[in-house]
């Protein structure tokens, strides 16, 4: 079956770069759009300005289907100045993992101390051969989290908890070591790889120092667009493994539904959040739109991919709060304001209210919807963002006679304007 959403992922998405704008490799050129030609209320643009500036923001950019839609910068920063990507920069590493297997220089199934050696960890020899590059990817290491330092290299910080595989905890050494693993593999380093393989094809510039990437704010937005464009940049394939580009921005394990290879993930039916080790029930940002992913870095450092809407959007500055790894606060209060600017009234969410209800459910041939609300619309949506089935009358009864097995949502539109969200699994 997952060989089938494969291919239905590489197919829905392998022409879009004919869709989409890119800007030249080199210099400021960057085509623009006027939101209130893409339909979007954007008077309501400057109470998002208001908000990112009250919250510590530096940049922020929206793009769609590659194009600047917005972009700001506030609280003494300018379009040249750099800025600190934090574990966003997880995802950046992700990516470059992927194009390192596709030189056959690597393969995620690899044990990780075929590249770091034997003893990088205190683990006892067959425990540590647990662990591979995919473990890492996905924080699934199992090293023991209960320590002061969670960035500490040294094999004496690297101890034994649980068997690589079975435990999620978002622990920052392992995935440090994922750009240890890549400059040995590919025997160059971070600064030097990561030009060859994306500054001189998609023009991204930046500088890796300590483990951390930094580049303006123009460059998050660059890999952005090449994620929404699965791994294409203005036709060139920069990535073409489909399988990996796939399990980069799906569940890469069933310990933490929101966790692709580094990337986290909206509307999964469940959550952990860095620091915790507990199960939070729901999507991890109710606000966005059900296929919105992210690359997440300490003080709110964001990039949000949101294929369903043809969006890039990304935020740099200080905490917008407290300071927080990954997930905050601030995810969801920015993207209630930015549903406002999309003139929709409610995101892809699984509604709290209770006079919708979708049953049975896991179904299979047909689906029922009892509603106290008068419809508008019903579309059933896959996790990638496709419409798969489209309903504007008898509302009732759902056919998915002809609807693979999977995992979906169910949209519904109210002639009041409002959105409401199910999932609906199919058998």
């Amino acid at each position: 079956m997952k060989s089938l959403y494969i291919f239905l992922f590489a197919l829905l998405y392998g022409s879009l770069s004919g869709q989409y704008y890119f800007p030249p490799l080199a210099g400021n050129a960057w085509d623009t759009v006027n939101p209130s030609s893409l339909g979007w209320c954007s008077q309501k643009l400057d109470t998002v300005h208001k908000y990112l500036e009250a919250r510590h923001s530096k940049s922020f950019i929206i793009l769609h289907k590659g194009k600047i839609a917005d972009e700001i910068y506030m609280n003494g920063f300018a379009q040249d100045s750099a800025w600190y990507w934090a574990s966003a920069g997880k995802t950046l590493a992700g990516f470059l993992t992927g194009m390192v297997q596709e030189d056959g220089l690597l393969n995620v199934n690899d044990k990780t101390s075929d590249y770091l050696g034997t003893g990088w960890t205190l683990e006892p020899q067959a425990k540590e051969d647990l662990i591979t590059i995919r473990h890492q990817l996905s924080m699934t290491s199992g090293l023991d989290y209960n320590i002061s330092d969670l960035n500490c290299l040294e094999d004496t910080c690297l101890k034994y908890l649980h068997d690589a595989g079975n435990h999620w905890y978002y622990h920052n050494a392992p995935y440090r070591l994922v750009q240890d693993v890549l400059e040995n593999a590919s025997g160059k380093n971070m600064n030097t790889l990561t030009y060859q393989k994306l500054g001189s094809t998609i023009g991204l510039a930046g500088l890796w120092y300590d483990y951390v990437f930094y580049s303006k704010a123009r460059n998050m937005a660059r890999f952005g667009l090449l994620n929404l464009n699965k791994g294409n940049w203005a036709g060139t394939t920069i990535l073409q493994d489909s399988t990996y580009l796939y399990d980069m921005v799906h569940p890469s394990q069933n310990l933490n539904e929101a966790y692709g290879y580094l990337w986290w993930l909206n509307g999964q039916s469940s959550y952990r959040r860095p620091g915790l080790d507990i199960v939070f029930p729901g999507f991890m940002v109710p606000e966005a739109p059900a296929d919105m992913y992210m690359a997440a870095g300490k003080n709110d450092q964001r990039i949000y991919v949101i294929p369903s809407m043809d969006l890039v959007v990304v935020r740099q500055g200080e905490a917008a709060y407290t300071s927080q790894l990954a997930l905050s606060t601030f995810d969801n209060e920015l993207w209630e304001l930015l549903m406002d600017v999309f003139c929709q009234t409610t995101a892809l969410h699984e509604s709290e209210i209770v006079d919708l209800q979708v049953y049975p459910n896991p179904a299979s041939g047909f689906v029922n919807i009892s509603s106290s609300f008068e419809l508008k619309s019903v579309q059933l949506i896959s996790l990638q963002g496709e419409v798969v089935k489209r309903q504007k009358k008898e509302f009732s009864k759902l056919n998915i006679q002809d609807v693979a097995a999977g995992v979906y949502f169910l949209q519904f539109e109210t002639l009041a304007g409002e959105s409401f969200q199910r999932k609906l699994v199919v058998k």
